[in-house]
């Protein structure tokens, strides 16, 4: 996936760069892509991911532009080992794996700060306000019957295979905030340039009222804490990219 993202930059960066020289365009299209990292008590529920980017700048002048932009940031699938048990509030659970798969989505709005630097790399800082989408599955794994047919898989009968079976699927649409910088390297007189930036994102989350239920320890994962608890996400997206 990253092997074609990066051929990607590569043919971008070469449309975007003009065979002579032109002023630096007030509207730009941004493409970028990289690494998510996952923090706070979400680190311990689900796993770190990549991420993909697309968005618009408008410079205003020299040193401040606006930004819309979308992204999506995959998580990878995280595993945990919960009790099972035979009915409600029993005890003498049987430890199982069960595996946490999500993504998140958003769309924001931001501004650039760039100071009045020469030379072909400029620095900036950037924050916003944005929407975000987390839809978030866990499975567990089972067995099941199926037919299976093929003559390049040399079988042909009814079998019990291992499937995944999604016992629960929730999502949360939230506000967040995101603030980082990064560096602008131009690689033609028309402002098309490559970046690297770090932003971290807050969001917050939705209140989950878990009244008097006793619930019981995930290894490996702090346990929540309180009657209320809030699904707050804690995001660190390193992205590198074309302005063109």
């Amino acid at each position: 996936m990253f092997r074609r993202f990066a051929l990607l930059l590569i043919a971008l960066v070469a449309v975007a760069t003009p065979a002579a020289a032109q002023d630096e365009r007030p509207v730009q299209l941004t493409i970028g892509g990289g690494w998510t990292g996952v923090y706070g008590a979400a680190a311990d529920r689900i796993g770190n991911g990549g991420n993909f980017t697309l968005g618009v700048l408008f410079n205003v002048n020299e040193t401040v532009g606006i930004q819309g932009e979308y992204a999506w940031n995959g998580i990878k699938n995280k595993q945990l080992l919960l009790p099972v048990f035979p009915q409600p509030l029993a005890s003498g659970g049987v430890p199982s794996d069960f595996f946490a798969d999500g993504n998140m989505q958003y769309g924001s709005a931001n501004i650039l700060f760039s100071p009045k630097v020469s030379g072909r790399a400029k620095p900036y800082g950037i924050t916003g306000l944005g929407v975000y989408y987390r839809p978030v599955s866990i499975t567990t794994p089972s067995v099941g019957y199926t037919t299976i047919c093929d003559p390049y898989w040399y079988v042909c009968y009814p079998t019990l295979v291992p499937v995944d079976q999604v016992i629960g699927s929730r999502s949360s649409t939230d506000f967040g905030m995101n603030f980082g910088g990064g560096v602008n390297y131009k690689i033609a007189d028309n402002g098309a340039s490559v970046f690297f930036e770090v932003r971290y994102h807050y969001i917050w989350g939705p209140e989950i009222a878990s009244g008097n239920v006793p619930t019981q320890p995930i290894a490996g994962v702090t346990p929540p804490t309180g009657s209320g608890l809030k699904a707050n996400g804690k995001f660190l997206p390193i992205t590198i990219g074309v302005r063109f």
